[in-house]
């Protein structure tokens, strides 16, 4: 079997799935900034009649998957392989929203790049011969994540300019053997990155080295310079991690002018108060499975280069004077 790796990082798939069902749900909030019509579903209740913000996230992924799998013409039994993950320790959200579910089940943890992770590891599976479909869904919640990564919203904490607003969402896609696209063709996996940074609240700062070291291992491991791309979108870099990889490509005399950032892209950063702009395992997934993939469809793009970010600290980490981790994955998405 011929070598399908190019470069240290990079993944070029013989085969390349096909992306043929795809949605997501998110809340309130999300639903009233500039994306609002690339949602499948909007909820205006963050609880999405639940007891807890926790059993919340495990209705999105339900609500997300069936609608997904639904679009793909497909039943949950038809997949060979689920990929979940979410922000919640041992990511209960998804294994909740699993159980019961007749499919063999793998729980990620990439922090919010868990979308680019299951893409990536659904497609290998795919393209190696080991599935003819897979899922993949993650999900956030605001209220969820401030309790376990920052303090409980009852605290009435003060947000410092650079903290992001946690996404109240949930995207799934289902890929397959065969379809007519968007199809995954290759995927750049990230290494961790640690830059030194301590603050949990300037996720934008600790993520975006990561973001530039994948960026920069995809472009040497493929041959390709960024203007292959219509569009390059980093995962919840936020305004502040946006303007960081734009200076660190400077530095190195490119001009990334296709370039954006999702944390930027699913808020209006001057009329909704979310300071830096979204983060979380559901803002990249919200706005893959909405606002890009239906571009595609559409045809104003062509060619993505999807790349979403993940700081893996803990609350315990934190608390013991840890600096923060990071990664990020790419994954490139064409039609054909």
């Amino acid at each position: 079997m011929p070598i399908k790796k190019l470069g240290r990082q990079t993944v070029a798939l013989a085969n390349p799935p096909a992306l043929i069902g795809h949605a997501n749900v998110v809340g309130k909030k999300e639903g009233d900034g500039p994306l609002k019509n690339s949602f499948d579903h909007i909820e205006q209740d963050d609880t999405f009649g639940e007891k807890s913000w926790e059993k919340a996230e495990t209705a999105m992924q339900k609500i997300a998957l069936a609608a997904a799998l639904d679009k793909a013409g497909q039943a949950i039994s038809n997949l060979d392989y689920l990929f979940a993950g979410d922000l919640l320790n041992q990511c209960i959200g998804s294994g909740f929203a699993i159980r019961g579910q007749d499919v063999p089940f793998f729980g990620l943890y990439g922090a919010c790049s868990t979308m680019g992770e299951g893409l990536s590891l659904a497609s290998m599976s795919i393209d190696g011969g080991f599935a003819q479909f897979a899922g993949v869904v993650t999900s956030s919640h605001f209220c969820s994540a401030e309790r376990q990564y920052r303090t409980p919203l009852e605290y009435g904490g003060q947000r410092t300019p650079t903290a992001q607003w946690t996404v109240t969402g949930s995207g799934a896609v289902i890929l397959a053997k065969d379809g007519p696209g968007p199809h995954i063709t290759h995927i750049t996996t990230g290494k961790v990155v640690d830059k030194g940074i301590k603050d949990a609240n300037n996720m934008g700062a600790a993520m975006a080295p990561a973001a530039y070291d994948t960026l920069t291992a995809h472009f040497k491991d493929t041959g390709r310079q960024p203007d292959f791309y219509d569009l390059i979108v980093t995962g919840d870099l936020g305004k502040l991690g946006k303007e960081i990889v734009q200076d660190f490509f400077k530095q190195d005399g490119i001009e990334l002018s296709n370039y954006d950032d999702c944390g930027t892209l699913i808020f209006d950063l001057q009329k909704q108060d979310v300071h830096c702009g979204g983060s979380g395992c559901g803002c990249s997934a919200t706005v893959l499975t909405g606002f890009l993939l239906n571009g595609m469809r559409e045809g104003r793009w062509n060619n993505i280069l999807f790349c979403p970010t993940g700081a893996l600290l803990s609350p315990t980490s934190t608390q013991q004077g840890e600096s923060i981790p990071c990664i990020c994955h790419a994954v490139s998405i064409s039609m054909p």
